[in-house]
């Protein structure tokens, strides 16, 4: 288990990589990938109990994203031949990994098609959704509040839209999600949200 402090890199974009599992042990970190324009896109964050870094076990031992520590964390590694002991005496493991690169895949081909097709605004609603789905919610008086903060920069970074776009959809999304200082995101219409995210109105 290492130690990483908030901001520090853990993995570089193109680093070449032991033949060991990565796993989240405490803390969150974030996973971006930069374009050959320079341009940097947030692929997902991870919380505690996610695996990540596939290449270094099934691939070709190259990163093919940059990992940060999103806050403090903890980050364990378990060797390729340790892990290849447990997952034969214990193959619920390999299974259990498998559906977790599944759903990655999934979430990949769904990020690229909404960049590719879909609109800006509809790409920040499902993004809030996501968040709200991933970290949670907690009632008010007004309505949802993300437990997650989300910065116009990170929005922007996970949606691929730039500063400015980000700020003027959120103003236009004013009857529908309130955004306070500090990235505190308040769903007051889950409806209307739902809607925008399903492409049914602007």
């Amino acid at each position: 288990v290492q130690r990483h402090p908030k901001g520090e890199i853990i993995l570089h974009e193109g680093d070449r990589l032991p033949a060991k599992l990565y796993a989240v042990v405490s803390g969150s970190i974030q996973v971006t990938k930069t374009a050959t324009t320079g341009k940097e896109t947030i692929l997902r964050a991870l919380a505690a109990g996610e695996i990540f870094a596939a290449p270094a076990l099934l691939g070709n031992g190259i990163s093919p994203a940059t990992v940060t520590a999103e806050s403090d964390c903890e980050i364990l590694t378990v060797e390729r031949d340790a892990l290849l002991t447990a997952i034969e005496e214990n193959p619920e493991i390999a299974l259990r990994m498998l559906m977790v690169f599944n759903s990655r895949i999934q979430q990949l081909h769904e990020t690229v098609h909404g960049l590719v097709s879909e609109r800006a605004i509809v790409r920040l609603a499902r993004l809030i959704q996501y968040f709200a789905a991933e970290s949670g919610t907690e009632s008010s008086s007004q309505g949802e509040c993300l437990k997650v903060k989300l910065s116009y920069y990170r929005m922007a970074r996970s949606s691929g839209i730039t500063y400015e776009e980000c700020v003027r959809l959120i103003k236009s999304l004013k009857p529908v999600i309130a955004y306070h200082r500090g990235g505190t995101i308040t769903i007051l219409n889950v409806e209307k949200l739902d809607a925008i995210a399903s492409g049914d109105i602007d």
